[in-house]
């Protein structure tokens, strides 16, 4: 006690108690360079992946797919976690609520005179059926409130409703919505990609359709849309819906005869159907 100082021996009391309960916590499973890498990685994958997963839980799963792993050892290699809780994707989302979830969104036209028409449309994701659109050259929110009235009629509507932060989409354009009990969904700023399945449809229109007409005027658009969406109902086929169309399409067997070819949309699509000869 003499030789040192008395910060030295606090100094030491400190670095013991340090290595004591280093020791005292040591992990008692599996040393970490016996985990594999794939099971680093596997923890690190699920920590992502899943919402509000901890460790817990996640050595639970890995317990049932045969992993041997102590839960201290997972929570070693879980991935660090945010100070906010981390969101729900966005696919998540809509995959949770698809059976209830509708898009609006706006797309331009300009005409043969160069006046620009507004297509406003209503569509259901659980099918991708367009429920409903209408054309006009001077949009406003009372006009867009009454559209959506038009596309829900009684008790159709549904739970939620996707839509962009368009000044379009006004007092009461909101007023309307909320009173057919529908909860506005927001997508952020400049992110059109929250709202895929309506900017998805929208490229579809373009590129199957408006790309190879010249719109002459209102009626002559809402000819064509009428058209192109009778085809994208009952035809088209989509990835997202296993091929089918948002309709059903029953599957023909051989036996039913040979081939035709249906025209629609003018003819820029077909329909192929057995027909007896």
């Amino acid at each position: 006690m003499v030789v040192v100082k008395p910060d030295t021996v606090v100094r030491w009391h400190r670095a013991g108690f340090r290595l004591f309960w280093r020791w005292k916590s040591r992990s008692r499973g599996p040393a970490e360079r016996d985990v594999s890498a794939e099971v680093k990685a596997l923890i690190r994958q699920m920590g992502e992946a899943n919402v509000g997963w901890g460790a817990p839980r996640i050595h639970g799963e890995l317990l049932k797919l045969g992993i041997d792993i102590g839960e201290r050892s997972v929570s070693r290699f879980m991935p660090p976690r945010p100070r906010k809780p981390r969101s729900q994707t966005w696919r998540s989302f809509l995959d949770n609520h698809v059976g209830t979830l509708a898009s609006i969104d706006f797309f331009t036209v300009p005409t043969a005179t160069f006046r620009v028409l507004y297509v406003l449309f209503v569509l259901s994701h659980d099918r991708r059926r367009v429920l409903h659109f209408n054309i006009t050259e001077f949009p406003s929110a009372r006009w867009t409130g009454q559209q959506i009235i038009e596309a829900f009629p009684e008790d159709t509507a549904p739970r939620y409703m996707i839509r962009d932060r368009d000044g379009i989409y006004g007092e009461q354009f909101r007023r309307r919505v909320e009173g057919i009990g529908i909860e506005e969904v927001l997508t952020a700023p400049r992110s059109p990609w929250q709202n895929p399945y309506a900017e998805r449809l929208v490229g579809s229109v373009r590129r199957e359709c408006l790309a190879h007409v010249i719109v002459l005027g209102e009626r002559h658009l809402h000819r064509i849309l009428r058209s192109y969406f009778a085809y994208y109902h009952r035809s088209r086929t989509h990835l997202s819906l296993g091929k089918d169309a948002p309709e059903s399409r029953a599957v023909q067997p051989l036996a039913m005869g040979t081939v035709v070819a249906l025209p629609e949309v003018g003819g820029l699509h077909h329909r192929y159907v057995r027909l007896a000869a």
